[in-house]
């Protein structure tokens, strides 16, 4: 089912955040998930409270919580 898609995806993306803050582009790139796989991902991640967001010039950092 797609949850358990998103549910894996939030998991690969978590995983990859275990290194420290990225940027989005960033994040797409070293996880190589499709941007709305990526987007789904993290609003799983964003609702439990597992990541927290900072724009800085225009541009969105990801970090876990």
């Amino acid at each position: 089912m797609l949850t358990e898609k998103i549910g894996t995806n939030a998991g690969i993306i978590y995983a990859a955040l275990g290194n420290g803050e990225l940027n989005v582009k960033a994040l797409k790139k070293t996880t190589k998930l499709a941007e709305k796989d990526l987007n789904l991902g993290l609003g799983w991640l964003a609702r439990e409270g597992k990541v927290k967001f900072k724009e800085v010039d225009g541009e969105l950092f990801v970090r876990l919580a």
